[in-house]
């Protein structure tokens, strides 16, 4: 047993060694004194070392270190923030940059918080939480390719890491690169599903790579989230509007309304959007009131005041909105009216109507009075604004054409002094808004009249 004894003294001398060794290390580096402490004991060792020395670096660190631990970021930050004054002489000075900027970051001081981590990475360029704080702070300074560069960094540290994935994806997304962007978007999303502002993103990466099935299904998917809701139905509603899904869209914008806590501008938006789906179906009556309810805010949105002015007054007579805006079959019936009821006491027989596109309808008739009988042609032109001479030109050439003796060019607008001088030599007469605006308010009366009228 005797041969053991050498053997244990030996062991014990060894640990002795080691517990000394790190000992020493841990005092030289202030680690094991900081964290070997109860927190009032921190408080009064620094307090007295601060008193004999204000800028004292171990005392600040030892303090700086507590408050940080305990996240009282107010006094951490002030803590930190003169240690970074100190500069070398601080026991850490890329912790002391890293804390002084993360602190700042926690209150939100974002300009300090900068300065604190680009001075944290100047001293250790590959530190992961540099770099991913450092990107999410140029990302929200609009410095995006700067920030997916620091956040390129990051991720080959930490793979898996959802908020830098999640940032680097939108900073993809704002420099338009829509393929990377869904990448790391997709990503971040399988680690933190409930991120539904990346998955409004992802949505809108489908959309501008025009892929707009699988956008359509996640907007659908948002309509309902209390903070993505308002914006998923603008977006949904506005897909639909322009595949002329006028319904559907009414339906998207009227959800998006009935949210609460709504973006002013996204709530405008919604009601503007809103107001052009009623108009396409010719519910003016309903477009109305969206659209003074935006005037009433905002005079100046958009062309709200030009299309109520436009547009009450169609609302109020609707012989004129069908005329301008009903479907091709209604304004052909109205312009048939137009006709019988020009020639109160004429016998009227309409011999041909000849529909172009939407823009204008042609009709002649056969006329017969006890004076005179004759084959005129009427234009009903539907486009509101000025008339030129090319189509009275081609309006006098088809008069030639059906050996029409007369012709009358009827527009809710107005013609230009062109097609005026044009028409002076000629049978042709214009008839311009005002006048058929006052036919348009009698036109049903005069049919009734010219129907039960005798011909004498």
């Amino acid at each position: 047993m005797n041969f053991m004894i050498p053997v244990l003294a030996a062991v014990v001398g060894l640990m002795l060694v080691v517990f000394l060794i790190v000992l020493f290390v841990g005092r030289k580096s202030g680690g094991g004194r900081r964290h070997s402490k109860g927190r009032d004991a921190v408080l009064k060792n620094a307090a007295k070392a601060l008193e004999q020395n204000p800028r004292d670096p171990v005392a600040l660190a030892d303090l700086g270190d507590l408050y940080y631990r305990e996240e009282s970021w107010d006094q951490a930050y002030k803590t930190y923030g003169t240690l970074t004054e100190l500069g070398r002489q601080a026991p850490s000075e890329f912790e002391a940059n890293l804390r002084y900027g993360m602190s700042a970051l926690r209150m939100g001081l974002a300009e300090e918080a900068f300065k604190g981590l680009s001075a944290a990475k100047r001293i250790s360029p590959g530190s992961f939480e540099v770099n991913s704080n450092l990107g999410a702070l140029e990302f929200e300074r609009k410095n995006y390719e700067k920030a997916i560069q620091l956040l390129n960094q990051a991720r080959t540290q930490e793979p898996e890491h959802a908020p830098t994935l999640r940032t680097l994806g939108h900073a993809f997304f704002r420099v338009k690169k829509n393929k990377e962007a869904m990448l790391f978007i997709r990503k971040a999303i399988d680690i933190a599903p409930d991120d539904k502002e990346s998955l409004f993103t992802l949505a809108e990466c489908y959309h501008e790579a025009n892929q707009i099935e699988q956008a359509q299904r996640i907007f659908n998917h948002l309509r309902g989230d209390p903070v993505m809701g308002a914006n998923a139905c603008l977006t949904c509603g506005t897909i639909n509007l322009n595949a002329r899904q006028y319904e559907k869209a009414i339906q998207d914008f009227e959800l998006g309304l009935r949210h609460e806590n709504i973006k002013p501008d996204v709530h405008t938006e919604l009601r503007y959007r809103l107001a052009q789906c009623y108009l396409k179906v010719n519910d003016i009556g309903k477009a109305l009131v969206s659209l003074r309810s935006i005037q009433a805010e905002n005079p100046a949105y958009k062309d709200v005041a030009v299309l109520i002015g436009k547009y009450q007054e169609l609302n109020a007579n609707k012989n004129l909105q069908t005329y301008l805006i009903g479907p091709s079959g209604d304004f052909v019936a109205l312009c048939r009216k137009i006709v019988i009821g020009h020639f109160p006491k004429a016998k009227v027989k309409i011999i041909n109507i000849a529909v172009n596109k939407n823009e204008w309808a042609d009709i002649l008739v056969e006329v017969d009075t006890p004076k005179w009988s004759d084959v005129m042609m009427f234009r009903f032109i539907r486009t509101q604004g000025s008339v030129g001479e090319l189509i009275v030109r081609d309006f006098h050439s088809h008069l030639k054409d059906v050996k029409a003796g007369k012709g009358i060019c009827v527009s809710v607008g107005n013609f230009t002094e062109e097609a005026r001088r044009y028409t002076e030599a000629r049978l042709i007469d214009l008839v311009e808004k005002e006048k058929l605006t006052a036919i348009l308010n009698t036109v049903d009366v005069r049919v009734a009249q010219a129907k039960s009228a005798p011909l004498k």
